[in-house]
């Protein structure tokens, strides 16, 4: 068989092909020549940044699954490549694919901070989290490069005003010496998303990403630097990653971690497509089971909308996930909370300036 086959999995690359955008009237056939991943075919299709200027980064967070506060988005498409992300649907606004495009193409937010800085400079403005990576990952490979999160991060600080983040990546201690006095004034929190310590899995989950032993690295040295850290399970994937509950809570844990949380998977739009293609390539022997027990969680579905549900899903199957996730938590992290933010901290001229 070549190397390029249709059902040959494609290293380096989360999606398999790139699903048709469902808001296109015309579609475009993709040339196998072209995936990114096969050796061969490398150097035809690098990831290509598309830098925009938008007039708002600052969205509010009114889903009654999330917590209260606005997110703040540098980046748009992600290169971590996580198969199961459900930010791929997205890209399809912006006229892209949610498969490979999504890896591929990444919008790149450039006047974030001075956004942020525009919201905080208003005489409306209400003390509020901000939440870097309600969407895509705010340490992604892209901000190497471009430094979007970092000027954000020394936005907050500025104004003193509480900031969250999600990440996979071990590029956030890069930004130490802005955490930290964040930090010290109880205006950040720090969660690291890890879904499986299995490098097998990992790498053909979240191609692109650091190892989860490597999270649970950056879990400890932000926890010795006084940084309050968590850790997101997310998404279980049943017959596939919910075996290591135990012991990924565990090890979190001993890595510092003070709080931990978890989502189930959730099949939604072009991701229905994209990760049963994967699976079949990635796990041909586990397959069936795993596509079974995700619609065991969901009504017989893989995707799932319903508020209060989509997120940790229902039935038996869900139950036994709860479980487990709650016995470890209880065994290994029993306070399971974050430290407060404070609030009270902001200045509203931000005339504090520490760089």
């Amino acid at each position: 068989m070549e190397s390029n086959s249709l059902n040959t999995f494609k290293k380096g690359r989360g999606a398999q092909q790139n699903s048709p955008n469902r808001f296109l009237a015309n579609g475009l056939e993709y040339d196998e020549a072209f995936f990114y991943g096969e050796e061969n075919f490398e150097g035809l299709s690098k990831t290509k940044y598309l830098l925009e200027y938008p007039k708002n980064v600052v969205n509010d967070m009114n889903s009654p699954d999330l917590p209260n506060g606005k997110s703040v988005n540098p980046y748009q498409g992600c290169e971590h490549g996580c198969v199961y992300c459900y930010a791929r649907n997205t890209h399809e606004y912006f006229g892209y694919s949610a498969g490979l495009d999504f890896e591929q193409k990444i919008i790149v937010k450039k006047n974030a901070a001075e956004l942020l800085e525009k919201n905080f400079k208003k005489k409306t403005w209400i003390p509020t989290t901000i939440m870097l990576s309600g969407n895509t990952d705010c340490y992604q490979p892209a901000e190497k490069k471009f430094e979007i999160t970092r000027k954000l991060l020394k936005i907050c600080l500025q104004y003193q005003n509480p900031v969250s983040i999600i990440t996979k990546n071990a590029l956030v201690l890069r930004d130490l010496d802005i955490l930290i006095p964040l930090a010290e004034m109880n205006l950040i929190h720090v969660i690291l998303s890890i879904t499986s310590l299995d490098e097998n899995i990992r790498r053909k989950l979240e191609p692109r990403t650091v190892s989860g032993v490597k999270r649970l690295q950056v879990l400890e040295k932000l926890n010795k630097n006084g940084i309050p850290v968590g850790v997101m399970m997310a998404p279980i994937i049943p017959g596939l990653t919910d075996y290591e509950i135990p012991e990924l809570i565990k090890r979190s844990a001993e890595s510092g971690a003070c709080w931990a949380g978890y989502t189930v998977v959730r099949l939604n739009g072009s991701v229905e497509v994209l990760f049963k293609d994967w699976v079949q390539k990635a796990f041909p022997d586990k397959a069936k089971k795993i596509i079974n027990q995700i619609e065991s969680l969901h009504g017989g579905n893989v995707n799932d909308s319903r508020v209060g549900i989509r997120m940790k899903g229902e039935g038996e199957y869900s139950d036994y996930i709860s479980q487990l996730h709650r016995l470890a938590r209880n065994k290994y992290m029993a306070e399971n909370a974050f430290p407060p933010f404070d609030y009270s901290q902001f200045i509203r001229n931000g005339q504090m300036n520490l760089f």
